[in-house]
């Protein structure tokens, strides 16, 4: 029998989102549908270079963390990236 405790991983996942204005509203429906794996979230605009910067800190299974990082990576203009820790 498979722990529930065991199977879910630690993580980051990193998100530029290149124009913001336009990516705001479905970015936020994927964040919002996914909450339950968040532990915390950053979010910087850099004005500068039209880019705004997400970090997450992540806590669930890795079909969940998976899930939520390929519906992430199939919008335009944004880039994920994932790290797990080794606990």
């Amino acid at each position: 029998m498979n722990n529930p405790a065991t199977d879910r991983r630690i993580g980051f996942v990193g998100i530029l989102v290149e124009n913001p204005d336009q990516s705001y509203h479905q970015l936020n429906d994927i964040l919002h549908e996914f909450a339950p794996v968040i532990v915390g979230r950053l979010g910087l605009p850099y004005k500068e270079r039209n880019l705004s910067i997400i970090s997450l800190i992540v806590d669930g299974t890795t079909d969940d963390i998976g899930a939520f990082t390929g519906k992430l990576g199939q919008m335009p203009g944004i880039s994920v990236k994932t790290g797990f820790a080794k606990i």
